[in-house]
């Protein structure tokens, strides 16, 4: 006798499916964000998963080569295959190609770190990242997520959003403080944010680490949309007087740069 799976069967998997794998995703991202590598008990805390549970996917985890017990034991880190997935997304990304060249040319215009950044969630995670020549550098590193409310990429790419979208996520956004400049009232916000897309770039006035001042401009896609976006980050003792022709008019360079190169969607 064969069995015809209903539609309701069928969409039941899938949301089955789904929400394991979400989990999955969760506990994993939890020991990639971990400073130090978390224990089981931690990460059943940090998860609100039953340790049960995270321990079964712990498990499947480090049977796939995701993730690693740690050398001292009881603790898990990133493990070797991720490397290898990353490695291949990356050097096969056309917007890694598209921008390796600007990148390079606006770290040695202004002398200062940058980064590329894009969207993930409710988060920008910067995906390549060029250090100042300088002694005194930035202390983030590839993989390091930014809100999209504090950081310059953030409020770039907010900026560069349709009205209904831009209110739309900023609606779904936790605004939490990192620092006495955070702006985290709504309607001082998307006022920010209406002067950044009337200037063309953005503004990271200490908002998410103290004694750092950003530029952030968006890259924008063939729809006019982002597709991500480009940072130049300050030591604030190290800021130049005169920014707009330091910074801002390199960075905008840059990204009309990496808009060029990535050109027109392809027909399908």
């Amino acid at each position: 006798m064969k069995v015809i799976a209903t539609d309701s069967a069928l969409e039941a998997a899938r949301a089955t499916g789904t929400a394991a794998f979400a989990k999955f995703m969760t506990v994993l991202q939890l020991i990639a964000d971990a400073g130090q590598a978390p224990s089981v008990p931690q990460l059943a805390v940090a998860s609100g998963f039953p340790r049960p549970t995270v321990y079964r996917i712990v498990g499947a985890l480090i049977a796939e080569g995701l993730v690693v017990e740690s050398q001292r034991g009881g603790t898990f880190e990133l493990g070797p295959r991720l490397l290898t997935l990353a490695s291949r997304s990356w050097e096969r990304s056309d917007l890694r190609v598209a921008a390796t060249d600007a990148l390079q040319a606006l770290r040695d215009a202004t002398q200062e770190t940058v980064h590329l950044a894009v969207r993930s969630g409710s988060e920008m995670v910067y995906i390549e990242k060029l250090e100042s020549p300088h002694a005194v550098r930035m202390a983030s590193r590839i993989g390091t997520r930014v809100t999209l409310y504090s950081s310059s990429v953030g409020k770039a790419w907010l900026a560069s959003l349709d009205v209904t979208a831009r209110d739309a996520l900023l609606d779904s956004l936790t605004l939490a403080r990192f620092t006495p400049n955070t702006i985290t009232d709504r309607a001082a916000l998307r006022a920010e944010l209406d002067a950044t897309r009337e200037r063309g770039y953005a503004e990271d006035r200490e908002e998410n680490e103290a004694q750092i001042f950003c530029y952030g401009s968006a890259i924008p896609g063939s729809d006019g949309s982002p597709v991500a976006c480009i940072s130049v980050s300050i030591p604030l003792f190290r800021r130049s007087d005169t920014p707009l022709d330091t910074y801002v008019a390199p960075l905008r360079a840059a990204c009309a740069a990496v808009a060029e190169r990535l050109g027109p969607a392809p027909a399908r």
